[in-house]
């Protein structure tokens, strides 16, 4: 491709054009290319790493220059966000990840029970003591890791020396730092269910000797910490739709009233008691019921037995002796008892307590007025409105209506507060609301696609304004170039048949004068002196024929080609 030719082409082009046309390929050509100047040096985060995936994150500098060192072995292409963070291909991701696994990397810096899967001869307990501890605190560390606000976390436990008096035995106490994800944050329930977790884990440990504090050094979880930052949002947002389903109500009753939704202005504060007050109680029935009765009876009759008297001795043992019967009477014993048990029913009732409790209402409504035309000195109405203030009595039915609608409870003091006034809202203002309306709720989302679309067009106007018009001109300017070609070559073969009965005449004569007879070619003597002719013609414009005969050799290869295929 001969590149002189094409600037000659170009400048002369560009020569041809207008100053309009000119000013308006500059300025496109300017700014297309600042444009595609912008997108190339402030191309974002992600763009960057199109076609990566993580292979590893949060890992250690140390690891991070081994798995390195094995992407260079096996010459996989790699990219580092951070220290602590690789990309690799998409294609190369679970290849290499399986494969840096396989040589122990990345290096796992906290050691669990796995410490136990190999036995040394000869421990002493002491030292399979120490073993468990760095293993407990391992598994309680990987075990924190894996909660989702926490990036990454140390477990410390310190033991007591186990001892035979109970009263000198000290309890155990752990503490735990934790690292959180960036923009994350521990809740109230999440530190307590840390403490929980550490605590199940180590035998007599309780919740108030575990500590937890921040990599900012800030304890987190403390008695003293102030307030439970969980509970008063939600007690806030419990708040604020108390109140709003209330002003929803007050609008939705006054509405048909006063004309229309944009006619009342309601706000409703609502004073809540959220402490939550758990009773139990319980309630005897004095009505008994007779659960059992038992009745027991007891007689006995007849002769004691005599006892023995007499003197000791041979003779009394040796019967019968005299002396040894006495005048007792016969025994006779009776007993009677009678036992009723009573059940006593008793009812236990349990009441929790609410989440809140309504303590005062207050609410302040504001109305606007009625509208009617004005009226001149005459008595005749004009075009011109006038405001006119609602009546006591209507301000009275609004109020109990407005009472009604909240529940109105003098004894719990509340209140409702009324006023009438004016509207005065302008179409600026709404306008302005609906505009901002529909560009956060339409354009914001998509504004990372314009960037794109503006790309798009900017490049679609540079092909209209100058692609385009550069295309137009080259072919005016070849279309004129043939045209005034073929021209010349109508004029050279007019010229040259006048030249040729010229030429004819005068070689009709010479022969005549010379007295030669015989019959000349005449298409010999049309070509001679059409050949001379265009030898003139080139030698004059060299340059023009030359472009001329390469457009006409590229389209005869062109066509060639084409019918080849």
């Amino acid at each position: 491709m001969d590149f002189k030719a094409l600037l000659n082409q170009i400048s002369q082009l560009y020569q041809k054009l207008s100053l309009k046309q000119k000013i308006v390929i500059a300025s496109s050509i300017v700014v297309v290319v600042g444009f595609l100047v912008f997108l190339t040096m402030f191309k974002s985060k992600s763009d960057s790493y199109a076609g990566y995936s993580v292979l590893f994150e949060n890992i250690s500098p140390n690891d991070t220059a081994l798995i390195i060192d094995q992407l260079n072995k096996d010459g996989v292409s790699y990219k580092l966000a951070n220290e602590g963070t690789i990309l690799v291909p998409n294609a190369d991701v679970y290849k290499e990840r399986i494969a840096v696994a396989t040589l122990g990397i990345p290096k796992e810096s906290k050691i669990g029970f796995e410490i136990f899967d190999k036995q040394e001869f000869g421990a002493t307990d002491a030292e399979q003591r120490v073993k468990y501890q760095r293993a407990l605190e391992g598994e309680l560390a990987r075990t924190i890791e894996s909660l989702a606000p926490i990036a990454k976390a140390s477990v410390r436990i310190a033991l007591p020396k186990e001892s035979v008096f109970t009263e000198r035995q000290s309890p155990p106490t752990a503490s735990v730092v934790v690292e959180l994800k960036s923009g994350g944050a521990l809740g109230q329930k999440q530190i307590f269910g840390i403490k929980n977790l550490v605590a199940a884990s180590v035998t007599n440990l309780s919740l108030e000797n575990v500590k937890i504090v921040s990599s900012d050094g800030i304890a987190l979880g403390e008695e003293g910490e102030g307030f439970d930052s969980d509970l008063i949002a939600q007690q806030i947002r419990y708040k604020r739709e108390f109140e709003n389903n209330y002003e929803q109500k007050i609008i939705n009753v006054l509405a048909p009233i006063v004309g229309g939704v944009d006619k009342v202005v309601a706000k409703v504060n609502i004073e809540f008691d959220f402490d939550k007050k758990d009773s139990q109680s319980e309630v005897y029935d004095p009505n008994n019921v007779v659960r059992s009765e038992s009745n027991i009876e007891e007689k006995r009759q007849g002769r004691s037995a005599n006892d023995i008297q007499g003197v000791p001795g041979a003779v009394s043992n040796i019967g019968p002796v005299e002396g040894l019967d006495d005048n007792k009477l016969t025994e006779q014993y009776n007993k009677s008892s009678q036992q009723t048990n009573y059940e006593i029913s008793k009812k236990i009732t349990s009441v929790k307590g609410q989440f809140a409790t309504i303590n005062r209402v207050s609410a302040a409504v504001v109305v606007d007025g009625a509208y009617q035309f004005k009226k001149d000195e005459s008595g005749a109405t004009t075009k011109e409105l006038e405001f006119v203030p609602l009546t006591d009595a209507q301000k009275a039915s609004i109020t109990n209506l407005i009472k009604q609608a909240i529940g109105f409870n003098a004894n719990r003091g509340d209140e409702v507060t009324l006023d009438n006034f004016e509207f005065k809202v302008t179409d600026h203002t709404t306008t302005t609301q609906k505009v901002d309306g529909f560009m956060q709720d339409y354009v914001t989302p998509f504004m990372p696609i314009f960037k794109y679309i503006f790309a798009a067009i900017l490049l679609y106007i540079f092909y209209k304004k100058v692609i385009v018009v550069f295309m137009q001109k080259m072919l005016e300017d070849v279309k004129e170039d043939e045209e005034d070609l073929g021209e010349q070559l109508e004029d050279l073969e007019v010229d040259d048949e006048d030249s040729l009965e010229k030429f004819k005449a005068a070689k009709k004569k010479v022969e005549e004068q010379l007295g030669l007879t015989g019959e000349f070619n005449e298409d010999e003597l049309k070509y001679d002196v059409l050949l001379e002719k265009m030898r003139t013609i080139i030698q004059e414009r060299n340059e023009e024929i030359a472009i001329l005969l390469q457009d006409m050799v590229k389209n005869d290869s062109e066509f060639n080609v084409r019918k080849e295929l």
